[in-house]
């Protein structure tokens, strides 16, 4: 665990403990448990940076920094502060949450978590812009994280295992959206969820099976 944790109060520092403890222990309930009480706090860097420690060889403890960062409104609002469309909010967040997921083992906890998000959002917003003004045909290198993501998920046989991993939240909005090709508004009835809730975990979804594909990757 980075630093001391003698500076923060006394409920933070028990939180970030058990935290710390469950993220040992692999018991990613208690995780969970002890991460939502400081996701909307001005202690979520704290949190998302124990988190990181472990999302490098636990696709778990990525799943839920992304659960964390996504829930805490932070990308949306770095993409929202450089885009006033609402669409162009949605997408943008998505391509930086994937590619969050696809980097997080990059983070070296020299600046806050919150910072090196905010630099993947930047990149993602000016990706998004560039696209916009394209006059021409773009390269396959060209499209967006989540285009591609639905993509490889779509046509893919080696990312079902991923795909299975998941938690059946996710799992079962990205497969009627990605292989059975559903609209939103089809999925959210069919599952009897709002529209933005069934976009942000298929967002979510998308990102969690970027980092396992890179977790077996890894592990090949």
């Amino acid at each position: 665990m980075r630093g001391s944790n003698d500076h923060l109060p006394t409920d933070v520092a028990d939180s970030l403990m058990t935290l710390n403890h469950a993220l040992h222990k692999a018991d990613y309930t208690s995780a969970r448990r002890a991460v939502n009480p400081l996701t909307n706090s001005s202690h979520l860097d704290e949190a998302l940076a124990l988190l990181a420690e472990h999302a490098t060889s636990e696709p778990q403890a990525v799943e839920l920094f992304l659960e964390v960062l996504d829930g805490s409104g932070t990308v949306r609002r770095f993409a929202g502060a450089a885009l006033l469309d609402h669409t162009a909010v949605d997408d943008v967040s998505q391509d930086a949450l994937i590619s969050i997921a696809d980097s997080v083992h990059t983070y070296d906890g020299r600046s806050k978590v919150t910072t090196w998000v905010h630099s993947i959002v930047r990149r993602r917003v000016v990706d998004h812009l560039r696209r916009q003004r394209a006059t021409v045909p773009l390269d396959d290198g060209d499209i967006s994280p989540a285009a591609h993501m639905s993509s490889v998920i779509a046509t893919r046989a080696t990312v079902r295992d991923a795909l299975d991993a998941l938690p059946e939240l996710y799992r079962i909005p990205v497969i009627l959206r990605d292989i059975e090709g559903e609209p939103y508004a089809d999925i959210a009835e069919r599952l009897n969820r709002a529209e933005g809730t069934v976009k942000a975990q298929i967002s979510r979804g998308r990102a969690m099976v970027a980092a396992r594909l890179r977790h077996q990757d890894g592990a090949a």
